[in-house]
């Protein structure tokens, strides 16, 4: 038992046995995590007791987490949490802990892992569709996430992805949501191809990935975005051209009758409906902006929907089933993801990024990626 005086919340871990006592020395586990504890309080650097090891998981040692702002709107409480919460939800590192459950993974492999966790047994899951499993979980949202030096990573079989040795840390840390859904967003639900025209509204993670990325697949892109430090961004990027305002009739001008493909990246009424009216006739809208608050019911324009027969598609994340066509496109040099990483801190500053997210100046900045020692 552990010495007298511990409580079900401090954790200890028979460490070793003494040579003269020939007894186990019992050993108090901390690790460093940002957490806040009411929705738009200041996350604070705390001591938190090691995550358990589910039987069918792994806990990964944290080398570097990205600062996205989907964990922003969980702390602002637009997309409630339990709290307290540790944010964080793109993460690479190293297997520290292994269940015994799992059969393909190690401790000591490098790994990362989509957001969004399947289940790995529903039909969604078993079809590789696990981004819409109905009984996922996502760190720092459903459970602590990855600003610590821990997190747990639930069917790890199933959602664990090995990292290539070519990859480093920050760089897999910037694939784990913000490059991934835009990655899915334009291969898996909007199957753009080479040679036709993509409009992205707005240049923040999503929207600069997908400019790169929708370059990298021979698309011809237009960026829009209101800040000018993130359309020079989005230019030096692949953009062939570069708008401050969402204008459907500049987008028609542009692109000889309309976009192929639009993605609305930023998440509202305005873009959502500007996607879409900038459309060709059977163009496709994907929607990967958060619509959340007032913006979950904002209304498109059904008539010209209807009329210019339009798809309509949602995009969230990207299971671990289509990382290594994206690993592949990375490993060949086609896609060079460190390009969109902007600032790397210490785990210690992440708080103040997160907080910073406040600012619409973040946009075009480049992806934050903390690293933990």
């Amino acid at each position: 038992m552990p010495p007298n005086g511990a409580t079900f919340f401090v954790r200890w871990r028979a460490a070793a046995i003494h040579p003269s006592a020939g007894m186990a020395c019992w050993q108090y586990v901390a690790v460093r995590a940002v957490r806040y504890t009411e929705y738009g309080s200041t996350p604070g650097l705390v001591d938190l007791p090691e995550p358990e090891c589910p039987p069918d998981g792994v806990v990964v040692a944290v080398r570097a987490t990205g600062v996205c702002r989907s964990d922003w709107h969980a702390w602002r409480g637009h997309d409630p949490v339990p709290l307290p919460m540790v944010p964080g939800h793109e993460f690479a590192g190293v297997i520290a802990r292994i269940g015994p459950l799992v059969r393909g993974f190690a401790v000591g492999d490098r790994v990362t892992a989509p957001f969004v966790n399947g289940c790995g047994r529903c039909a969604w899951c078993a079809d590789g569709q696990a981004q819409v499993c109905p009984d996922q979980t996502q760190p720092g949202f459903t459970h602590p996430g990855s600003f610590a030096e821990q997190v747990v990573v639930r069917a790890a079989d199933f959602n664990l992805v090995r990292l290539p040795e070519g990859v480093d840390f920050v760089t897999a840390a910037a694939l784990g949501c913000r490059f991934a859904t835009a990655f899915h967003a334009l291969t898996a639900r909007s199957g753009l191809a080479a040679g036709e025209w993509l409009l992205v509204l707005g240049c923040g993670g999503v929207g600069l990935s997908a400019v790169l990325i929708g370059g990298s697949l021979g698309a011809r892109v237009v960026a829009v975005d209101p800040s000018a430090s993130a359309r020079e961004r989005a230019a030096q990027l692949g953009a062939e051209q570069v708008l401050a305002t969402a204008d459907p009739e500049a987008v028609q001008l542009l692109t000889d009758g309309g976009a192929h493909v639009s993605l609305d990246a930023v998440g509202s009424a305005a873009t959502a409906c500007a996607g879409v009216l900038s459309l060709r006739r059977r163009g496709r809208h994907v929607q990967a902006g958060l619509m959340l608050g007032a913006q979950a019911n904002a209304p498109l324009p059904w008539d010209r929907v209807i009329a210019h027969e339009l798809t309509i598609a949602g995009s969230h994340g990207m299971a671990a089933a289509e990382y290594p066509r994206m690993l592949e496109l990375i490993g060949n040099g086609t896609l060079d993801p460190g390009q969109l990483v902007g600032r790397v801190v210490d785990l210690a500053q992440a708080g103040e990024e997160l907080m910073a997210l406040d600012r619409a100046v973040a946009a075009g900045a480049g992806i934050v990626v903390a690293t933990i020692s």
